[in-house]
């Protein structure tokens, strides 16, 4: 992947290079040569410009992004993490409960048993 910093070197140099082909293989006055040549960097200068705000900006907005992100994983882990103590207190009485018949019906069935035995 090409870093921003080297884009933007390759477009300088690009334009720089493309400017002097211009430049010298046009048929026109010196006075026009010039007049053109002082335009064209003045846009460059501007593009340049606006890519290294652009840049800018867009840094801003993934840092911006990447703490909101992580505070909305903090908040959800939190909330999670006491749903899951709800969901334990709400059931816990309940297993009590369900552990209690389940020793009362295996006391029954091994008070069965015993009964069909004698018979």
């Amino acid at each position: 992947m090409v870093s921003g910093k080297s884009l933007v070197v390759g477009f300088v140099i690009g334009g720089v290079v493309s400017a002097t082909a211009t430049l010298l293989s046009a048929p026109s006055s010196g006075r026009d040569l010039r007049f053109r040549a002082k335009e064209q960097s003045t846009e460059w200068k501007e593009m340049i410009s606006n890519l290294k705000f652009d840049g800018l900006r867009l840094k801003q907005q993934i840092t911006e992004t990447s703490k909101e992100g992580a505070a909305l994983i903090k908040d959800l882990t939190q909330e999670m993490k006491k749903s899951v103590q709800d969901w334990q207190q709400t059931v816990e009485p309940h297993q009590e409960n369900i552990h209690k018949y389940l020793e009362q019906i295996e006391s029954s069935l091994k008070d069965l048993e015993e009964k069909v035995k004698s018979q």
